[in-house]
């Protein structure tokens, strides 16, 4: 809408321009005479006041309504004074000589042209309650006297059962009756492993059962599911930090009542010293001069080039004031896998029992996992594929069969080999060999993931599976604290788990065990603390935490719902990234400053000068003179814009890494469950 308006009061602001006796005096030129010459200001003049001022004159008599003067009742008070006084000099109505068409119609189009700049830069409005909603399936399997009936989700009740099948989502909170499976819960939790659920565990309407079959017994539907609470918690947090004032608004404020009180005196001056002439033009040259074409720009010119320097740095800006606020941030709270970790298993040690060599224990375990999907079965095979002795052995399984939450079996080579966790020790009572219990509690101990490997009835080794620390997180940890920023990390692991990766990184402050649920609390203490809180997450369960910290930033690998519910989002999942905000922030803000010194001091000169306080000694502010003003601040505030294109927000720049150690180095992670 803005962008339209500014288009077509462009096109129709050059004739207005140029038919203008006081941009013809100005500059010098003969006006072109023909019949109807002098009635192309004023009609061009009220087309562009109707059309393009419409926003502006709406904006402001709401902001008047509420009793929040700001940058649109400015406006609109300038244009609606400049338009009355333009037809009063039209008419020949009392022989004033306040001839301001040229002036409205740049007036309204440079406005059009500040509120398109910051409405491109800002984007479309959050989708995140639609994005949520879009993780419920639109149908549910209804199991009606053992046999199933599609129905929509609408038509459950509690206690209805239902047939969630292999790779659906689950449509309601419930109850497994019957089965069990992994399910997918990365859009709830933002965990990127499966979680096993058997009979008689709890589920929530949204995850993905992946490998089985089940059946579950309804317990909530509708607004009582949890996902339901997490689009109420992202609706409550919106609305709560929708209240927050631009700070070009505060400026526009604060000018309004300036000009309207400079007004006042003046017109009450010049009439008590028996100019009543000169108060009505002094007062309307000072309500139309009060609304510098560089107030409008200021804010808007920063933010457009913010947000297309972020973006060529990785970094999409979706709320200004997720940019204005990120200079001011006190802590970083980083959810810990996807962001600060890969988010993915690798194998970071292997133990292999006497007589047999690391490089067969791979490769035996690798064959048996080569036909699972589970992400642990992944990492298996690539640190065989990269093991020089088992990237040899050319050997195949057969008679692949998996057991949702043990493990695999397979034979190899003629041997029956059993790849699994706790869970399949217990199944067959097994019990580690003396010569890996030291190593495998060490394991254990900081959080990894051990799984051993049975042939033929015996263990024969074991290996650790872990979630490794991103190469770049512990520089962008130290960095942030050499500025004098606290780090928080917060995490569903067990505390072992997750205090282990804080003392490795050095974090200040970790929250562990949190329920997807929680996790906005946790936000909500820190700021009860007196922190101002920059979020950085990429579950589905960060989206609340997200939209109630001051700022909330999203992992671009993440979930919509977390980008959505986010002011800013990290197109790759560079932690450092994060730097770049806070480095761009403050250089924004500077540039805000100086342009709004800039417009508004222009004014505070600008203003007495058209009112006449030199006129004992001869010098008064001419309209024309006064525009000519206008226009030199706006050009200024537009330049000093543009040297934010030089700042370094290259994050490797901001916080270079120390070492290619850190590449390498593995991290505690949960245990996994295979």
């Amino acid at each position: 809408m803005f962008r339209d308006r500014f288009w077509w009061s462009l096109i129709l602001s050059i004739p207005v321009v140029i038919f203008s006796p006081m941009v013809a005096h100005l500059l010098g030129y003969h006006l072109p005479a023909f019949p109807g010459s002098t009635w192309i200001p004023p009609v061009l003049g009220t087309i562009i006041f109707v059309y393009g001022g419409t926003p502006f004159l709406k904006g402001g008599w709401k902001e008047l309504k509420s009793r929040q003067p700001g940058m649109m009742l400015l406006i609109a008070m300038a244009i609606t004074v400049a338009f009355v006084a333009s037809w009063v000099t039209t008419l020949g109505l009392g022989g004033f000589d306040l001839d301001f068409w040229w002036e409205l119609a740049l007036l309204v189009t440079i406005m059009l042209l500040g509120h398109w700049l910051e409405m491109r830069a800002l984007g479309a409005a959050s989708s995140a309650l639609d994005a949520l909603a879009a993780l419920l399936p639109d149908e549910a399997e209804k199991v009606i006297d053992g046999t199933t009936r599609t129905v929509a989700i609408s038509e459950l009740v509690v206690d209805d059962v239902v047939l969630v099948r292999a790779g659906a989502r689950v449509p309601a909170d419930g109850t497994i009756l019957d089965g069990a499976a992994e399910f997918d819960e990365a859009m709830i939790t933002g965990e990127s492993r499966p979680v096993f659920r058997d009979t008689g565990d709890k589920v929530v309407a949204g995850t993905v059962a992946t490998d089985n079959t089940v059946r579950i017994r309804v317990e909530a539907t509708g607004g009582d599911t949890a996902l339901a609470g997490i689009q109420r918690m992202v609706a409550d947090a919106q609305e709560s930090s929708s209240r927050a004032q631009a700070l070009a608004d505060r400026a526009a404020a604060l000018l309004f009542w300036f000009a309207l009180i400079s007004a006042l005196i003046t017109a009450v001056v010049w009439t008590i010293i028996g100019s009543p002439d000169d108060a009505v033009v002094r007062t309307v040259t000072v309500l139309v001069i009060a609304c510098p074409h560089a107030l409008g720009l200021a804010i808007p010119l920063v933010i457009a080039i913010s947000s297309e320097r972020a973006a060529k740095s990785g970094v999409l800006i979706k709320d200004r004031m997720a940019l204005e606020r990120m200079r001011t941030i006190d802590v970083v709270l980083f959810d810990k896998t996807g962001t600060l970790t890969e988010g993915a298993h690798a194998v970071t040690g292997v133990a292999a029992a006497v007589g047999v060599t690391e490089g067969e224990l791979l490769a035996l375990a690798a064959a048996a996992e080569a036909d699972s999907e589970h992400p642990v079965a992944r990492a298996i095979v690539a640190a065989a594929a990269a093991h020089p002795e088992a990237s040899r052995r050319q050997i195949r399984a057969t008679g692949f069969r998996a057991a949702s939450g043990r493990g695999v079996r397979a034979t190899v080579d003629g041997a029956e080999i059993l790849v699994g966790g706790p869970n399949m020790l217990r199944e067959f009572n097994l019990t580690t060999p003396a010569e890996l219990t030291d190593t495998t509690s060490a394991w254990t101990g900081r959080g990894a993931g051990v799984l051993h490997i049975v042939r033929d009835g015996q263990i024969i080794g074991a290996v650790a599976v872990e979630d490794k620390i991103r190469p770049e997180s512990r520089a962008a940890v130290k960095a942030l604290q050499d500025r004098g920023v606290k780090v928080a990390m917060i995490t569903g692991d067990a505390q072992q788990v997750a205090h282990a990766v804080g003392q490795d990184l050095g974090i200040d402050e970790v929250f562990a065990e949190v329920l997807p649920q929680d996790k906005d609390t946790k936000v909500t203490q820190l700021q009860e603390r007196g922190l101002s809180v920059a979020m950085v997450g990429d579950g589905v369960n960060d989206a609340p935490a997200l939209t109630r910290a001051e700022v909330g930033i999203a992992i671009g690998a993440g979930t919509d719902v977390a980008m959505e519910s986010a002011g800013v989002v990290l197109a790759s999942d560079d932690p450092r990234a994060v730097l770049s905000m806070i480095e761009l922030s403050q250089a924004s803000y500077r540039k805000m400053i100086q342009n709004l010194i800039w417009a508004s001091g222009y004014n505070i000169l600008a203003v007495p000068l058209a009112a006449g306080v030199l006129a004992s000694i001869g010098f008064v502010l001419s309209p024309a003179v006064g525009a000519i003003l206008m226009s030199a601040s706006t050009i200024v505030v537009a330049l000093n814009a543009q040297l934010l294109r030089h700042i370094d927000l290259d994050p490797a720049h901001l916080a270079p890494t120390e070492s290619k150690e850190e590449h390498t180095t593995p991290t505690p992670a949960s245990t996994a469950v295979h």
